[in-house]
């Protein structure tokens, strides 16, 4: 089985070993008493710290022994600096022999210059970014010339700490990202949801264009805001609001599409309706046009009480991947130590319970229980059991990898993004797993029907977080003749 590598750079392949990692390396960092030291391995070292397991010490522990184990640079005899040259903390010494903690604090001084006028909101600011667990990275972003820009605008006082002031920049990503990192820092007030608020002004945008056409623009506005938004703003919210407004942009969309078509190439306003305008819009369009069944059915101009007809897609085929290449897929991420832990928690909770991605991205940590009884996840009402051969994997990535993002420390997700207070995308998790091979609709499933061959369709639905007539379906395709009833669990006597 070919070793699959994670995500970032890949390692420049020359003629010298590294006695850390075992590879084969363009250059040698650095010569230490357990030998010679790549780049990466250098990184790594310099950014581990815990208990020495010679000197029982807190410290960073970048050697290690001749029996693998973690320990100090006294313990290991290395000579190697690391002490900062500013602040005497060992850490990796970066600029002038300072640690990255202190480069982000002279810089950041420099840039928003908290003490001209003073403001303590910008004091906690570079406080909060300085101690994060990946500070170099940090460094990069203070540096990119999309936030850079803006960090300076804050520090001459032209950008204000305000949401108004944020609102009347032109919109990008950057914009967004220091706006939630502010709020993340409680330096902005929450504003709720930002995946509901930023739809809620693309709305605005999106009914702005049809100004000139009030017969298309009142129907859609109608369909915007008082169907899709009243939806989105319910309590409970949506489980993944990043995916329910996406769905409800494309429905926007696509009805706006649909009336302009309507008045441009028939002269016609949607009261004006016929069952022909439909079969034509559908017949000579892609697929993506199915999507103003929604609007259709929200107008009232199709079911029981209109003749008009909107069918539902209704898919032609059922893709299902093998039992065994699902199996195969498990073991890979098992094996694949190189990729990130996440991508790998990610991958088996997907081949494991055929968990959509939509609600996958949106898990957050605490769905994850431990006790004397094994390890749960809670994907519906019940909790369902986490294998055993998988543990050792959650529960390092629990302990030591799911919430230390730089800028989104102590995130409630599961799977944090970048993006302060934000869960990971899921096309962005989606382009992770490629690197396993999966399937996306053949393998969750083939997931579910190997579960529906233990469990009936009922207990699994409240196990999967599935709708109920969904887990009969699926338990139908397996052949099960009893898909919906509940499997008999009385414990008498064997037929």
């Amino acid at each position: 089985m070919s070793e699959l590598r994670g995500r970032g750079r890949p390692r420049s392949v020359g003629a010298y070993r590294c006695d850390r990692c075992a590879g084969m390396v363009a250059k040698i960092r650095v010569r230490w008493p357990d030998g010679n030291i790549c780049g990466p391995c250098f990184t790594a070292a310099a950014n581990t710290y815990g208990t020495c397991a010679h000197c029982q010490s807190e410290r960073l522990l970048v050697g290690r022994s001749a029996h693998a184990e973690a320990i100090c640079r006294d313990c290991a005899g290395i000579t190697t600096n690391f002490s900062c040259a500013q602040c005497g903390r060992e850490a990796e010494r970066l600029r002038a022999g300072h640690c990255a903690q202190c480069i982000v604090v002279e810089d950041l001084t420099a840039i928003l210059k908290p003490n001209d006028p003073p403001d303590l909101r910008l004091h906690r600011l570079i406080r909060e970014l300085a101690t994060t667990d990946r500070t170099r990275s940090i460094i990069s972003w203070t540096r990119l010339p999309t936030a850079r820009p803006l960090l300076v605008a804050l520090g001459d006082r032209t950008l204000k700490l305000s949401h108004e002031a944020f609102d009347e920049l032109p919109p990008s990503t950057a914009v967004e990202h220091l706006r939630e990192m502010l709020i993340h820092h409680r330096i902005l007030p929450h504003r709720g949801n930002p995946h509901l608020v930023r739809f809620e002004s693309w709305l605005d945008a999106r009914l702005t264009t049809f100004e000139d056409r009030p017969h298309i623009q009142h129907p859609l506005e109608q369909f915007g805001r008082w169907h899709h938004l009243r939806r989105l703003r319910a309590d409970p919210p949506p489980a993944n609001m990043d995916y329910a407004t996406r769905t409800a942009k494309q429905e926007i969309t696509e009805a706006g599409k649909f009336l302009l078509w309507l008045d441009t190439d028939h002269n016609a306003q949607v009261d004006e309706l016929r069952q022909e305008h439909i079969d034509l819009y559908w017949s000579e369009g892609p697929t993506t046009r199915k999507h103003i069944r929604n609007f259709l059915q929200q107008r009232g101009l199709t079911g029981r009480s209109r003749t008009l007809v909107a069918r539902a897609r209704v898919a032609k085929t059922t893709p299902l991947s093998t039992t065994e290449k699902r199996l195969a897929s498990i073991r890979l991420v098992l094996a694949s130590e190189n990729v990130h832990a996440g991508t790998r928690v990610a991958a088996l909770i997907f081949l494991l319970y055929g968990c959509p991605v939509g609600k996958l991205v949106a898990l957050r940590a605490d769905c994850i229980e431990s006790s004397v009884d094994g390890m749960t996840i809670r994907l519906g009402t019940q909790p369902a059991p986490i294998p055993m051969p998988v543990l050792p994997l959650f529960s390092d990535y629990l302990e030591n990898g799911a919430r230390t993002r730089s800028m989104n420390k102590n995130s409630p997700w599961l799977f944090p993004s970048s993006t302060p207070g934000s869960h990971i995308h899921a096309s962005t998790l989606w382009n992770r797993l490629k690197i396993f091979d999966i399937a996306p609709l053949a393998t969750r499933n083939s997931a579910l029907f190997d579960l529906t061959q233990e469990l009936d369709a009922t207990s699994l639905a409240a196990l999967l977080g599935y709708d109920a007539k969904t887990m009969v379906l699926h338990s139908q395709r397996a052949g099960n003749a009893m898909a919906s009833y509940p499997a008999s669990r009385s414990g008498g006597h064997d037929d």
